[in-house]
């Protein structure tokens, strides 16, 4: 009887918590929650290229990095980091040859810079244009060097963040830099004002869904700076960038094998004269005209800078600003009658 009893008791509690637990109608029972969805990360705007790219808010109140890069003919070879570069400058300097001058907003994307080489005044005005600090191995001690002292320049070397690196030329095309060394080095190792009090963008950049075609074709541009510096840029339709070549060669960057497309190209004409040692070159940056190229088309145009803190102002020769596509620039600088062509 003691068995049969606790069996019917036991069966009876069971029933009674059956009861409870599915008849309650009152009962609340929790939900699984939901993960809390993650934020879309901010994009910030380059202000050199115009490009929604940068991910840190903080790499575009930087100051941009101004390098000098070899482009003696020789030397073009061995030349790298131009593909990272926002904007490059090129002009005349001495023996009609020219130089390059690659700005960069971040630079501690381009992993190796170079070569780098002397300092020239013109070059000086450009970097002070965007506001810049400026890179160099050396420099014209004549009309360059006092000019120096209106900026904030660095001489690169060895002994910071630099290297010499064996490329089969002569000493004086083997230095290169390292953009996250040269950065850091900035940082911690000189006084340099780093960051900018507002960000500006170098020029009217179009719309993210905007593709500009011009009046005229510009499949290939021809830039002869002397009769033994001739700068082409050939239109690649794939890719939708001009690709600069030098006496029909292709310039590759020597360690990656990337070509140099640009989105942008600019031409602009001034006045080049000699310096009163006959040597050194002279490079008028007030005003004049010149033509912009951009997806295989061109027009002409207006340009003006003015005072060496002050950057390029581009216009349609109606006075207009003028809009720009986005993506990175090479700005050729050169000399009024040369014979540029466009095919």
């Amino acid at each position: 009887m003691t068995k049969k009893l606790l069996a019917a008791l036991l069966s009876l509690a069971l029933l009674c918590m059956a009861g409870c637990g599915g008849n309650d109608t009152n009962s609340e029972v929790d939900a699984p929650s939901k993960p809390e969805p993650k934020p879309e990360p901010i994009i910030y705007v380059n202000p050199l290229t115009g490009i929604q790219n940068i991910e840190d808010e903080e790499v575009i109140y930087r100051r941009p990095v101004a390098v000098m890069i070899n482009n003696i003919s020789v030397a073009q070879k061995v030349q790298t980091g131009l593909t990272k570069a926002d904007i490059v400058y090129e002009t005349e300097v001495e023996g009609g040859i020219t130089r390059l001058m690659a700005v960069f907003q971040d630079i501690t994307k381009a992993e190796k810079f170079g070569t780098v080489r002397s300092a020239r005044y013109p070059y000086v005005d450009l970097a002070m244009g965007h506001n810049a600090i400026y890179v160099h191995h050396g420099q014209d001690n004549t009309y360059c060097k006092p000019h120096l002292k209106d900026t904030q320049a660095f001489t690169l070397d060895s002994n910071n963040a630099g290297e010499r690196i064996k490329n089969g030329l002569a000493t004086e095309h083997t230095l290169y830099g390292y953009g996250p060394k040269l950065w850091e080095w900035f940082k911690t190792k000189t006084k340099f004002d780093l960051d900018l009090d507002r960000v500006v963008t170098w020029q009217n950049f179009a719309g993210k869904d905007e593709s500009l075609t011009l009046e005229s074709i510009a499949t290939k541009v021809s830039v002869p700076f002397s009769p033994s510096y001739n700068t082409v840029f050939r239109y690649d339709e794939v890719n939708q960038k001009y690709v600069r070549y030098f006496k029909n060669t292709e310039r590759l960057d020597y360690f990656t094998t990337e070509n140099e497309g640009f989105k942008n190209v600019f031409v602009l004409l001034t006045d080049i004269t000699d310096y009163p040692d006959g040597y050194h070159r002279k490079v008028a940056l007030q005003s004049g005209e010149g033509w912009y190229c951009v997806n295989g088309s061109y027009m002409p145009i207006l340009w003006s800078k003015g005072a060496a803190s002050d950057s390029f102002k581009f216009t349609d020769l109606e006075g207009n600003t003028l809009k720009v596509n986005q993506g990175n620039s090479w700005v050729c600088i050169a000399k009024k009658g040369i014979n540029v062509t466009f095919e």
